[in-house]
């Protein structure tokens, strides 16, 4: 067997080495006023840490709190704004409701022109008035003086001469053939008038009321027909005035019409002066003798010009009265002075739109454009306007079969063409031959920019919010417009003028929006952009008056409708940032309005 042996364990001393007293010394606890020091220190940086994050909090609270109430006066602007836009509708709807008691409106077509008879609730017989509207005018421009009378006891009966309103008729010769279109004028008023001498309503007298274009026309009808009792020319000029004919004439002019007009007046006047001077002519003085019907009279309506007479209450309130003299009659001193009103339907309409365009969603980060400044738009602005109407001089204004409408899609396309090519050299002017650095990053070419926002937000959202502009600005604005102002929807015929006027209207449109906005957008480029527009027509006219004559009268409503959509398409793009929302709501408004306003000639 093997012997185990047992383990023993080592029990030698191990020796340990005394502590030096400096050794000791130096892992001894701190004395107390260096402990206390030191904790102080520390309370005081754990006072001042959480005193800077409650003050941190604190401002963060207030930055919070001003921009949640910045968002409350701003939600609070908005709606005090659409509650004052609701209640400027309802006070229009209100008048033209109260417009309406006592009145028994008809609508009739005589050989198809579209006709409207207002007479008294009454039913009693009385003196029909035939109405009669002007150039680019329409029936419904006319109620004003239709309203008066029917609330005077008279039955007023107005139409749409050939190529005018919702009358399916072209108009014969244009401003090409004036004779041709006084004779076509004159066949249709012959037909409303000898449809008026049939109405049950009539007591057998007759009165006409025509104004500009449509004052010349009732002068030579009444002159040739005995039996028109009295005739009222609202901005007058007939060659066909002598000092008995047409019998018990009443002139009426805006003040504020040219003075070669007023001279028209007083010229038509003078002859039944003994002198025959101009100079000689009296201001709201009658003259001749209503029973013999050689009276006349002339008047100048104060603050008005010639599309605002129609509407004026001193030209109301004096056809009413001429009419109750030449009849004998007394009728109530109401007159449709709707000018006012109509201003207010406009203003509301206006007013409502921008608590409506904060409802747009935002189309793009950041606001879309050129973002040109003053030195580099100025150059965008000028060259289009002085070029386009020198370049479209000798060029034909007959494409198309609505007066005046041909030249403006020209003119409308080249400028839009012009305004492009300019801003691309301006760009390409630009150091690197690139859009500025400050601006890059937001005013990158359209197309990328545009499908940038299409993948961002979907093709879908620019194309709700530009269908909901549009149908802000063609029907929530043109259904009253042609319920009181004048026509509005179109007889089938104009549809293809539409889209025409859209094809020129749209390029100029979408161009002129993009050239003057942007991130870096200069304050008033805009406005001056439009009036140079504006400037471009009237060079037009200087350039082809014989042609263009005529848009000397539509210049001031195009500078109007730019007015008014132009704060439109400023609202929706500051919300949106997207330039194509207002740039095709416009283009739609201004080719509809316009092929619905001009008259269609005969080809």
């Amino acid at each position: 067997m093997s012997s185990i042996t047992p383990a023993v364990p080592d029990l030698t001393p191990v020796s340990v080495s005394p502590v030096s007293r400096d050794a000791s010394a130096d892992v001894s606890p701190a004395s107390p006023a260096s402990a206390a020091e030191t904790a102080a220190e520390r309370v005081a940086n754990a006072g001042a840490e959480k005193a800077a994050w409650k003050g941190a909090e604190i401002a963060a609270e207030k930055g919070a709190g001003k921009v949640a109430e910045h968002a409350r006066a701003s939600r609070r602007l908005v709606c005090a704004v659409a509650l004052i836009a609701v209640l400027g509708l309802c006070v229009v709807s209100s008048y033209f409701l109260r417009l309406a008691d006592g009145v028994k409106v008809t609508s009739v077509s005589i050989g198809g022109t579209p006709a409207t008879i207002f007479a008294p609730a009454s039913g009693l017989r009385a003196p029909v008035v035939v109405i009669a509207h002007g150039f680019a005018g329409s029936q419904q421009l006319m109620q004003s003086f239709a309203m008066t009378l029917a609330h005077q006891g008279y039955v007023a009966l107005s139409f749409d001469f050939p190529g005018h309103g919702r009358n399916p008729r072209p108009l014969a010769g244009g401003n090409s053939d004036l004779d041709a279109s006084t004779r076509a004028l004159l066949s249709s008023l012959s037909e409303v008038v000898d449809y008026a001498r049939t109405l049950p309503q009539g007591d057998g007298h007759l009165a006409l009321v025509g104004h500009s274009m449509a004052s010349d026309i009732v002068i030579r009808y009444a002159r040739e027909h005995s039996d028109v009792d009295a005739t009222v020319a609202v901005s007058a000029f007939s060659h066909a005035v002598d000092a008995t004919r047409p019998k018990n004439l009443l002139i009426v002019y805006g003040a504020l019409e040219p003075e070669m007009l007023h001279d028209e007046g007083r010229r038509m006047l003078a002859q039944s002066l003994p002198s025959a001077r101009m100079e000689d002519a009296p201001l709201r003085s009658t003259l001749g003798d209503f029973p013999q019907g050689t009276a006349r009279r002339l008047v100048f309506a104060q603050g008005v010009e010639h599309v605002a007479v129609i509407f004026s209450r001193e030209t109301l309130s004096e056809t009413a009265d001429w009419f109750n003299h030449a009849f004998a009659r007394s009728g109530s001193p109401f007159v449709d002075a709707r000018g006012g009103v109509i201003g207010l339907l406009y203003l509301s309409l206006l007013l409502l739109a921008w608590p409506l365009a904060q409802l747009l969603p935002r189309l793009s980060p950041t606001p879309l454009g050129a973002s040109l400044s003053w030195r580099e738009a100025l150059p965008v602005i000028l060259l289009p306007a002085v070029a386009t109407p020198l370049l479209l001089a000798h060029t034909s204004t007959d494409v198309l079969p609505l007066l005046l409408g041909g030249y403006l899609v020209q003119h409308f396309a080249l400028y839009g063409v012009l305004t492009a090519l300019t801003a691309w050299w301006v760009v390409r002017r630009r150091p690197g031959g690139t859009l500025s650095p400050s601006a890059s990053s937001a005013v990158a070419p359209l197309v990328s920019r545009v499908t940038s926002s299409f993948s961002r937000h979907g093709p879908w959202a620019l194309c709700v919010s530009t269908l909901l502009a549009t149908g802000y600005c063609l029907f929530a604005v043109g259904l009253p417009t042609g319920a009181w102002v004048s026509n509005f929807l179109p007889e089938s015929g104009r549809a293809p003028l539409i889209a025409a006027l859209l094809a020129g209207a749209l390029p100029y449109f979408v161009v002129d929006e993009w050239v003057t906005r942007g991130v870096q957008q200069r304050r008033g480029v805009h406005f001056a952009s439009k009036l140079a527009f504006i400037v471009s027509l009237m060079l037009a006219v200087l350039v082809n008056v014989s042609t263009l004559f005529f848009l000397v009268i539509i210049i001031p409503v195009i500078l109007a409708l730019f007015l008014f959509y132009g704060l439109i398409s400023e609202w929706a793009y500051r919300r949106s940032g997207q330039p194509l929302v207002g740039a095709i709501a416009s283009a739609v408004t201004f080719a509809w309005f316009t092929a619905v306003s001009f008259p269609v000639m005969q080809r």
